[in-house]
């Protein structure tokens, strides 16, 4: 079957209409045009009711922001082909995309589908200082905002002034949001899900935005970061400590009833042994009483020490219980045996994991000041305002993602997210990928001399963005984590001997000289430190064009300008709109001395020259290669003449190949 398509016809995907078409396949005309109407009748035969009251959010531009979560593609995407080629970026998982995140999100619509299980985002947060304005480049015409988005022509006029008028208004931040948001949730699988950093100027906002497009049913929490340590004094009314970090599921049915963090060697060293109990290392927990109005009593414990619950509050255990407690030595009086009884909380009963809370202190996550001088000691200080901790990213990550998962943050900054990933790995905490997304937004040396200088004088970089510091940062802290993990030799030091067993004599009291401090350096080889870069690039001038169907009469751009560069920036974009993923390099296939692109079930024919001798080759391959079985072959237009393009369709429709292929050709332009 012979297919047309356009290359500027490359959108994000309706794969709800499709599931709608799937199951209600009544509901469709014969022109595949959708009844709503049809669809309700159906619908109330199981007893749903479309009441026309409803709760919701509207703003000045919502219309335009919906719009723009369908509107097709204006770029191309292009590899770095010197950096992704080196050693260690070569076979890497890990993405850096340089380009406008809403763009990105596009591309990523079919190859990403369904196929991320965490996201991460920290946007704008728009407090008035931090340079959020929106700014649009699209150009639509009033009426034809008017028919695009079904609005009167009066409100078209106001949306496309609002747009223009660089707002940081909440309508503007939006919009802005809105169709970023509304992509991304069709990039997580079933099981996914989206946290995103926030504080009080557009938590509200934010709220009802991610109810609308998530679903209020799939919202799990607002956590309550204490990103700050300290009161500031120069604030007007009450000192801000905290930050928000939305947390929604994909499907919430699909998330496990508790979130849980694995143990750490952080939280395993608060567990003891100092009365040397044969069952090991211990912490003590407090006798929890309960409130309410249960029965009360005071228990005389063996030693003398006397227990009873706190007022209005009723023992959790009870004395027998307590009784038991004791005589399995389970009971704690603190060191002088004389304190509150406790409970002995055992490390070795403990399970893989903990429950998380939803309040998130600056001890356990880091706060903006250790995010800093964590920043500033990869890449020097006073390059961003404040950037995220990697203990916060990697809580996100353990609470939400197993080893060999996809995380994504379409809004990088300094690169937390990506740093954090590489942190847990290292760990021996699996493989995840990261893909990380970010603007080359142009650095003002007036507002940042610091961050300009730095990549203008170290990175030797003539046009400053804050990409480069991304990409930096990432370079910067995958060779941190394997420098830390090298084998470090035991230091020499002097100690007085207390007359333990093992390394100390028992028996003196004098001075020794042990080795300590040796570590063992662990297994990263499997660890993936690098990344490739991709960006996007605008598509070619006098690259649109309405023409229906193409052929050598209604040519409408001249293909004889398009370098071997230029062809492999449409075959990454192409492979990309084909479910192909960014990381993953097509097979050159020789068809006698024409050569193709194959990768599972796709062929690309790109190039000029293919003559019936390579027809020939092509149809021998499918039929000899046991590794080549294209069921798609699609072929770049503008390179084939017309009578060729019939040639390999007819030849390609009428071969009954050897291995009973159904062969898809598709034209492109």
């Amino acid at each position: 079957m012979e297919k047309q398509q356009t290359t500027n016809n490359i959108g994000i995907p309706h794969k709800d209409l499709e599931i709608i078409k799937k199951h209600f396949s009544h509901c469709f005309d014969k022109n595949s045009n959708f009844d709503i109407e049809k669809f309700k009748k159906e619908l109330s035969k199981n007893e749903i009711d479309f009441s026309k009251e409803s709760y919701g959010m509207d703003w000045l531009g919502k219309s335009y922001a919906r719009l723009l979560a369908s509107d097709e593609v204006t770029t191309l995407l292009k590899e770095d082909d010197k950096f992704n080629q080196k050693e260690e970026n070569k076979n890497s998982k890990n993405l850096l995309i340089k380009g406008d995140n809403l763009e990105v999100l596009k591309h990523f619509s079919n190859n990403y589908y369904e196929q991320v299980k965490m996201i991460y985002i920290d946007p704008p947060y728009n407090t008035g200082s931090d340079g959020f304005v929106y700014q649009d480049d699209r150009k639509f015409t009033i009426g034809e905002l008017s028919k695009l988005a079904g609005i009167d022509e009066d409100k078209a006029k106001r949306i496309l002034e609002f747009t223009q008028s660089k707002s940081n208004s909440h309508s503007a931040w939006l919009t802005f949001m809105y169709p970023r948001l509304y992509i991304a949730k069709q990039l997580l699988k079933d099981d996914g899900v989206i946290f995103v950093s926030i504080d009080d100027n557009e938590v509200a906002q934010l709220r009802l935005l991610m109810d609308e497009i998530f679903g209020e049913e799939n919202f799990i929490s607002e956590i309550i970061w204490y990103s700050k340590y300290t009161v500031a004094n120069d604030t007007n009314y009450l000192s801000q400590q905290h930050e928000y970090i939305l947390l929604y599921a994909k499907q919430k049915e699909n998330i496990p009833k508790k979130l849980r963090l694995k143990r750490t060697e952080e939280m395993d060293a608060r567990y003891t042994n100092p009365d040397n109990d044969l069952r090991g290392p211990w912490k003590a927990t407090p006798l929890h009483a309960k409130s309410g109005s249960g029965e009360s009593y005071k228990f005389k414990f063996s030693n003398g020490v006397i227990w009873s619950a706190p007022s209005g509050r009723y023992p959790r255990f009870s004395q027998i219980k307590l009784s038991e407690l004791e005589n399995d030595n389970r009971i704690s009086f603190g060191k002088n045996g004389n304190s509150t009884p406790s409970v002995k909380t055992f490390l070795s009963e403990l399970g893989d994991d903990r429950v998380s809370g939803d309040l998130w202190k600056y001890d356990d996550v880091g706060h903006t000041h250790s995010s800093n001088e964590e920043l500033a000691g990869l890449v020097g200080k006073g390059m961003f305002d404040n950037p995220k901790p990697t203990r916060l990213i990697k809580k996100c990550l353990e609470l939400a993602t197993n080893s060999k998962d996809i995380v994504l943050d379409f809004f990088a900054g300094s690169g937390t997210t990506g740093d954090a990933v590489m942190q847990l790995n290292a760990e021996g905490k699996g493989n995840r990928e990261y893909i990380l997304v970010q603007l080359p937004e142009e650095i003002d040396p007036k507002k940042n001399k610091t961050a300009y200088d730095f990549v203008k004088n170290e990175l030797k970089i003539n046009n400053p963005t804050i990409f480069d510091i991304t990409k930096e940062r990432l370079i910067r802290a995958a060779k941190k984590i394997q420098n830390e993990n090298i084998d470090k030799p035991a230091k020499s030091e002097k100690i007085k001997c207390e007359g333990f067993e093992g390394e100390h004599c028992i028996s003196c009291k004098g001075d020794h000289t042990i080795k300590m401090g040796a570590t063992k350096s662990k297994d990263l080889s499997n660890v993936d430190f690098g990344f490739k870069i991709i960006e996007t690039t605008p598509i070619w001038e006098d690259y649109n064009f309405d023409a229906e169907k193409l052929d050598s009469q209604t040519k409408l751009f001249n293909e004889g300008k398009l370098t071997d560069k230029d062809l492999k920036v449409l075959l990454t974009t192409w492979k990309t709109y084909d479910g192909i993923s960014l990381t993953q390099d097509l097979k050159e296939i020789d068809l006698g001395g024409y050569k193709g692109y194959y990768f599972e079930n796709k062929l690309y024919l790109m190039n000029k020259e293919f003559k019936t001798k390579n027809l020939k080759k092509l149809l021998t391959e499918i039929d000899e290669n046991k590794e080549f079985n294209p069921a798609i072959i699609i072929v770049f237009g503008y390179n084939f003449e017309s009578k060729v393009l019939r040639e390999i369709a007819e030849n390609i429709k009428n071969y009954s190949n050897k291995k009973h292929i159904d062969v898809d050709f598709i034209t492109r332009y």
